[in-house]
C-alpha cells in the first residue's frame, strides 16, 4: 500500500505545482495589466489644503491685510510655499520680474524625472488684490496645487511625463507673471504638453466649471466629475481673464477648473449644485471679506481631488 501511494503522491505534487505556477502566472498577468493602467491618484486631504489657507490668511493679517503684488505679504507667500516644496524634494526656482515699479515673483517647482519634452504643468496665481487677503481668489487654487504637489512627494510618484508646478505673481494686473514665464521659455514652450489652471476652486456658493479650450483636457475633468455624479458646465466667466490665457496664446493646450466669481447662480445651477440661486458664486470677490470664512469646504475638497486625478492621469 505504501508503494502504491508514492506514485499518486507524485501526481498530486505535480498537479499542485502546476496549479501554483498557473496561479503565479495569473498574478503576474494581472500585475502586468495593472502596470499598463494609470496609477490612481490619492485623496487630497482637505485638512492639508485648509492648513495652507490658514497660513496665507495669517501672512495677509501680518502684512496690511493683503498679499498683493509689490507688497510684503506676497513675497512671504512665495517663501512659505517654496519652503514646503524644498522640504518635499522639489527643485524650485524663483523667477523675478518688474511691473509698475515693483519687483514681482513667480515660483516654479519641478518634480524629478519624467520626459521633459512632454511636461505636464499645473499653475495658479498667488497674488491677491490690495483690498483683501485673497483666500478664495486665489489662495484656494494655490493651496490646492500645493497639497497635490506634496502628495506627489508622499506617494513617490514616478511619472512618465515631467511634472511642473507654477505660482504666478501679478495676475491681478493682467496675467503679468505668467506672461513673463511663458516669454522666458522661448522655443521650450513646445515642450509643455499641457497646462492646467486653477483660479478660485472654493467659492462659497460654488459651481463646477470646466475649461473647454482643449477637448482632451476637458474630457479628463468631465469624466472624473461624472464618476462622482457631479454635473459640470463649460467655464465662460473667466475666459481670457486668468493665467491659462498666457499659455493658450503661446499655443500650449490648456485646461482647468473654476468655481465661480461675481456672476449670479441661476435656479437651474442651484438645483444641480446646491447653494443659493440669485446670489453670486463669490460675493466677496476682490473684497476684504475674502478670508478663510469665504470658502466652501466641499467644493475645495472635490476640486483638489480632481486636480490630483488629472495630474496623475495626464503624466502617466
Amino acid at each position: 500500500m505504501i508503494r502504491s501511494l508514492r506514485p499518486a503522491r507524485r501526481v498530486v505534487i505535480a498537479a499542485g505545482a502546476c496549479t501554483a505556477v498557473a496561479a503565479l502566472l495569473g498574478t503576474a498577468a494581472v500585475a502586468q495589466a495593472d502596470n499598463n493602467q494609470p496609477l490612481a491618484a490619492p485623496d487630497i486631504p482637505i485638512a492639508g489644503v485648509k492648513g495652507h489657507l490658514d497660513k496665507l490668511q495669517s501672512i495677509a493679517d501680518a502684512n496690511g491685510g493683503n498679499r498683493a503684488h509689490g507688497q510684503p505679504g506676497y513675497k512671504a507667500s512665495i517663501d512659505y510655499i517654496k519652503g514646503k516644496l524644498d522640504a518635499a524634494g522639489f527643485t524650485t526656482k524663483v523667477q523675478e520680474f518688474d511691473y509698475s515699479g515693483s519687483k514681482g515673483y513667480n515660483l516654479i517647482a519641478d518634480w524629478p524625472g519624467g520626459a521633459e519634452d512632454k511636461t505636464v504643468m499645473a499653475g495658479a496665481h498667488l497674488d491677491s488684490v490690495e483690498d483683501g487677503p485673497g483666500i478664495n481668489d486665489n489662495g484656494s487654487g494655490s493651496a490646492g496645487i500645493l497639497e497635490t504637489a506634496l502628495a506627489v512627494s508622499r506617494e513617490g510618484l514616478k511619472p512618465t511625463k515631467h511634472l511642473r508646478f507654477g505660482w504666478w505673481g501679478a495676475e491681478e494686473y493682467g496675467m503679468v507673471g505668467s506672461k513673463n514665464y511663458v516669454d522666458s521659455l522661448g522655443a521650450d514652450t513646445s515642450k509643455i504638453d499641457s497646462y492646467l489652471n486653477f483660479d478660485m476652486i472654493g467659492s462659497p456658493n460654488p459651481g463646477y466649471f470646466v475649461y473647454d479650450d482643449e477637448p482632451r483636457l476637458e474630457k479628463v475633468f468631465k469624466d472624473w466629475y461624472a464618476t462622482k455624479n457631479i454635473t459640470t458646465e463649460i467655464e465662460t466667466e473667466g475666459d481670457g481673464r486668468s493665467d491659462h490665457a498666457s499659455f493658450k496664446d503661446a499655443g500650449v493646450p490648456v485646461g482647468g477648473l473654476f468655481s465661480g466669481a461675481d456672476y449670479i447662480k441661476t435656479e437651474e445651477q442651484a438645483k444641480a449644485w446646491g447653494g443659493t440661486a440669485g446670489k453670486a458664486f463669490d460675493a466677496c470677490y476682490h473684497a476684504s471679506c475674502d478670508t478663510t470664512k469665504n470658502i466652501d469646504d466641499t467644493a475645495l475638497d472635490t476640486n483638489s481631488d480632481a486636480i490630483a486625478n488629472a495630474l496623475w492621469e495626464l503624466s502617466s
